[in-house]
């Protein structure tokens, strides 16, 4: 493998986190002086999704997460060198992503329908317009239903910790998760917080949302009477 690639993997993983970060802040306030932060949240949110699929799929070898390699007679020297991918080379689109991440891991992305809609969501707001619909309550499916799980799986991070937002972030964000009967793996981080008596679904929660939280907490370590 050429020197240069060799960090590949890890330096993606790190920009993708920062991708959700600052898609989780998008989604989850409110600005004033921008009234494009749901639709920012989505741009950003497919983002994070991509650089960390790829990251995944790099672990396994860099050159996989391309879908064009240059060939022989377009490179700078005898041996592939990493310019000859930056100037040549073309990686793997959004929607190939899953398909590439089973073929090289074995992995297949939960929600793929999730995926694929966050994805034409993308594409509308992008080249069109803003949709009719919040933008930001997409985002955050897409995050705790697509994103989640695969970073937990691959790397033992919770969704739920990543925010800008550190001062009140996890007072802020109870309320939502219950409001769109989100339901994402609760950190330990996140139990220990919400262990306090304030935290508990109302009775005008979505069916069944108090018992999840309940079990939920437990497996966390923070079981709640």
């Amino acid at each position: 493998m050429q020197t240069e690639l060799t960090n590949v993997a890890d330096h993606m993983k790190e920009l993708g986190l920062g991708a959700l970060t600052h898609a989780m802040r998008l989604s989850l306030y409110y600005s004033y002086e921008n009234a494009f932060w749901g639709d920012l949240s989505v741009l950003h949110g497919t983002h994070a999704a991509e650089i960390l699929i790829k990251a995944r799929i790099a672990a396994e070898h860099p050159l996989l997460i391309f879908a064009d390699i240059p060939r022989s007679t377009q490179t700078i020297g005898s041996l592939l060198a990493f310019e000859d991918l930056i100037q040549k080379g073309r990686t793997i689109d959004f929607q190939d992503l899953p398909e590439r991440l089973w073929a090289t891991t074995g992995q297949q992305l939960l929600e793929l329908e999730v995926y694929k809609k966050f994805g034409r969501l993308r594409n509308t707001i992008q080249h069109f317009a803003s949709p009719a619909v919040d933008s930001s309550v997409h985002t955050l499916e897409f995050v705790f239903k697509v994103l989640d799980p695969f970073l937990f799986e691959n790397w033992g991070l919770y969704a739920i910790d990543f925010n800008e937002e550190f001062g009140d972030h996890y007072d802020h964000i109870f309320d939502t998760l219950v409001q769109n009967n989100l339901r994402p793996r609760l950190s330990p981080t996140a139990a220990e917080y919400w262990h306090s008596p304030d935290f508990r679904p109302n009775t005008d929660a979505p069916q069944g949302y108090a018992e999840w939280f309940g079990q939920e907490m437990r497996r966390a370590g923070w079981p709640i009477n």
